[in-house]
């Protein structure tokens, strides 16, 4: 399994940049792994690797359930750095979450509006994938503590905010993880970017 850090495709040759967003709990980080197990390169989710590390510091601040402007504002800060270290890599790299979604909870924690802080056509290739909310598998853990409602809520503010943008993205199929990795590998082998909104 290979884990990158990917890039915004604005300095040479671009490589693919391949953004799975869409509903918490919606089975993202069950498809990247898979992903990864089929010899893609993959980036895990900054928010979960963010709580993880301040669950485990005892860092109340960067919880999204203490403090959700700081921890939309760290989040903002690793997927700039992600895309950042990725100008020297090369080769199609596939995100759990990215530069998007981080900008779309600092809007939501403190309505600094999306463009703003996005300030650039998003980085990544068309189209986005959009992962719906499939309550068979939605579960909270220790990372994971809002409820359903929550993220059904978020889901429609990140599917909003493509259609603001007018970024071209695809539902992912209700299937099992491999239907959906060959849903997602036969998109991007006759991807274009006319990719027509879901």
């Amino acid at each position: 399994m290979k884990t990158e850090a990917v890039s915004n495709g604005r300095h040479g040759p671009s490589p693919r940049l391949v953004l799975i967003t869409g509903c918490s709990g919606g089975g993202k980080s069950t498809l990247l792994e898979a992903l990864a197990a089929h010899g893609h390169t993959t980036i895990r989710e900054p928010g979960r690797m963010i709580v993880r590390q301040a669950l485990a510091e005892g860092d109340d601040m960067l919880l999204p359930w203490k403090n959700p402007v700081g921890f939309a504002k760290r989040a903002l800060a690793v997927a700039r750095a992600d895309l950042e270290k990725a100008r020297r890599q090369s080769g199609p790299v596939i995100f759990d979450r990215g530069l998007l979604d981080a900008a779309l909870a600092l809007e939501h924690a403190n309505g600094t509006p999306l463009e703003k802080t996005l300030s650039e056509d998003l980085p990544y290739s068309a189209p986005v994938f959009l992962a719906p909310p499939w309550r068979m598998l939605f579960e909270n853990d220790r990372e994971r503590q809002h409820g359903w409602d929550e993220a059904v809520l978020e889901y429609e503010r990140i599917e909003t905010a493509l259609h603001r943008l007018k970024i071209g993205h695809l539902r992912l199929p209700k299937v099992p993880v491999d239907a959906r990795v060959a849903f997602i590998l036969k998109c991007l082998t006759l991807a274009a970017p006319r990719a027509t909104d879901a």
